[in-house]
């Protein structure tokens, strides 16, 4: 060694370290999702303490998310010793019309609780936290726990309920948001995806899949809904509407208006991560 080199300490615990494992087959049907997760000292996950769990759920219009979009922002959860789970879900374009998001979705965390072991999780509190149509699904995964309408033979032993959502820019109230893009293109042909070839049961399915109409009373999660005022696609009264539901039956809600932001992009300001990040810590420390 040369005199007058500087020396670093190692980090012999791995700490702030994270890997992303992707891949991993959720369901019988093919979908899969992938783990960002604190290294673990010689790969041994067996010897760490379990990582308290986010469940992400990207937008994609109720089509195939993709995963590696908001990485870069997750990835620092990892680094905090968080692990981070972002899911696909079947498409409305490849012949899978509501509800099947939804079920993909419980599934997904039903199969982590299932292999919570393996993957050192810590899954005993949940934080679904998603973006537009994952907003949506995050919703609707904290007002519809284990509820056997959406259920499916996997992993039955396990819970599907989440103790946390944050939910970005959501459709909330479908029949509302459908008639402000009324003149949106191939306007029917996305009707007949989401909802099926039957013009008689769009409405009903709509409200079926809005969170404002599956409000009810009783035990809810806690919610966070943030959104921006300048969104040209999915209006921030779609926000308002959660939320003054969300406290006529006395749910814990906060909501946070984004001055100005559009769906995505402009949206993700500092102070806009950094209140999230608060929520994430306050439901999982």
């Amino acid at each position: 060694m040369i005199q007058g080199i500087p020396q670093l300490p190692m980090n012999p615990s791995l700490e702030g370290q994270a890997e992303l494992i992707e891949h991993i087959v959720y369901s019988e049907n093919g979908q899969d999702l992938s783990l960002l997760l604190p290294w673990a000292p010689n790969d041994d996950r067996s010897a760490q303490i379990p990582h308290p769990l986010i469940l992400f759920v990207q937008g994609s219009a109720w089509t195939t998310p993709n995963l590696g979009y908001e990485i870069p922002m997750l990835s620092r959860y990892a680094e905090e010793g968080y692990a981070v789970a972002t899911i696909r879900h079947r498409s409305t374009e490849n012949g899978c019309p509501f509800p099947a998001f939804l079920i993909d979705a419980k599934c997904a965390i039903r199969f982590l609780r299932a292999n919570a072991a393996k993957y050192a999780l810590n899954t005993e509190k949940i934080v679904a936290f998603g973006t537009s149509s994952g907003g949506n699904t995050v919703c609707l995964l904290g007002l519809t726990g284990d509820d056997p309408e959406f259920q499916t033979p996997e992993y039955r032993e396990c819970s599907d309920a989440v103790q946390s959502v944050i939910s970005c820019f959501a459709p909330t109230d479908l029949p509302a948001l459908f008639e402000h893009l009324s003149d949106f293109p191939d306007r029917e042909a996305v009707l007949t995806a989401y909802f099926g070839p039957d013009k008689a049961r769009w409405q009903e399915e709509m409200i079926r899949y809005s969170p404002v109409f599956r409000v009810k009373d009783g035990p809810l999660p806690p919610f966070l809904l943030l959104h921006g005022t300048g969104d040209p696609l999915v209006p921030c009264s779609q926000l308002d509407a959660l939320y003054t539901r969300l406290q006529e039956v006395n749910a814990q809600v906060r909501a946070c208006y984004v001055t100005g932001a559009e769906h995505e992009g402009n949206f993700w300001g500092p102070q806009v991560r950094a209140l999230i990040h608060e929520e994430i810590v306050s439901r999982l420390k």
